[in-house]
């Protein structure tokens, strides 16, 4: 998964480990002093799921992409200073304590930085068709938190 090279927008879903390091370094710009990077790990443990061995997501692969340019331009209309956006997710086995979802902006300042990325998360979490199944000691069972998902404008920061 390489970086955009004429664009402000870098949008992926991904089988392959996810550049975390790449994206963080790719939302720099001169113009802006606050890079926010949130990279969520998958966790060996869940609400009511002690030990949890294997997290596997599956996404609705043709709504995944339009969801997240949504969310992107959701967030460039609510804080129009922003730089660069990241929001990559990753499918299939993610072993514990890799990145399942990395999510990067930049801003001039941290203020619009932080409540932006916050923003990108909370939205991807809400409005993104990408399920996760979780094995633990003792079951499996898909994602903790079924929710019905909602369009990135209606998601508040």
């Amino acid at each position: 998964m390489q970086p955009p090279v004429a664009h402000e927008t870098w949008l992926g879903l991904s089988a392959d480990p996810l550049p975390v390091a790449a994206v963080s370094d790719w939302v720099v710009r001169p113009d802006c002093g606050a890079v926010v990077v949130f990279s969520g790990t998958a966790r060996d443990h869940a609400p009511g799921r002690p030990d949890v061995e294997v997290l596997e997501y599956e996404a609705y692969d043709e709504q995944v992409e339009p969801r997240l340019r949504a969310i992107a331009e959701e967030a460039r209309t609510r804080w129009p200073a922003l730089g660069r956006v990241a929001l990559i997710h990753r499918v299939g086995v993610v072993p514990i304590g890799e990145s399942a979802v990395v999510v990067a902006v930049s801003a001039p300042h941290r203020d619009d930085a932080f409540v932006a990325a916050r923003f990108c998360i909370d939205a991807v979490k809400a409005s993104v068709p990408i399920w996760k199944h979780e094995t633990w000691a003792g079951g499996e069972a898909w994602g903790s938190d079924p929710h019905d998902l909602v369009d990135a404008h209606k998601v508040e920061p």
